[in-house]
């Protein structure tokens, strides 16, 4: 489980679309537990493999220890509600930055397991938001595109600021 280094923003790397997950063996096992030590030494809730240079259509979340985690290969949203939430969101890519982003507060999804076994279920609350961020990632959409673009000019040059 060793921690990978992770792409930084404004790497290329961020903007690209993941491909499916097709090989459901130990080097998926083995890139689901490199996930999970790199984000929680980064520290994050969430990383896809795309964070890592990996562009395959896998992401760890664990929201708390005590939850557990939760890795999901292959997700896919297929019902997003009309209600809304904001929230803070950040990345392990872009260290220290955060901002509001307005999401849907519930959804549906589809995604594999570590065997393949297909599973479809709801989400709401911060756990949606953290499905949708990820998916987001995964699709090449990195979080700062979900804000203003005045919101985003102002905080990539604050980040800017800080990483000297």
């Amino acid at each position: 489980m060793p921690v990978r280094p992770i792409l930084r923003y404004p790497h290329q790397g961020l903007k690209t679309v993941c491909a499916p997950v097709t090989a459901f063996d130990a080097s998926l096992a083995a890139l689901a537990d490199d996930l999970l030590a790199t984000m929680r030494a980064a520290p994050g809730v969430g990383i896809t493999a795309a964070h890592i240079g990996v562009f395959l259509r896998v992401t760890v979340l664990e929201l708390d220890r005590a939850d557990g985690v939760r890795l999901y290969v292959n997700p896919e949203i297929t019902w997003r509600s009309q209600e809304t939430m904001i929230h803070a969101e950040g990345s392990v890519s872009m260290p220290g930055a955060t901002d509001e982003v307005t999401r849907p507060r519930a959804i549906r999804f589809r995604y594999q397991d570590a065997d393949g076994k297909m599973h479809d279920e709801a989400a709401e609350g911060f756990l949606a938001i953290c499905i949708q961020h990820e998916v987001d990632q995964l699709d090449g959409i990195f979080w700062l595109q979900r804000l203003s673009r005045l919101k985003r000019d102002r905080l990539v040059k604050k980040w800017e600021k800080t990483q000297g």
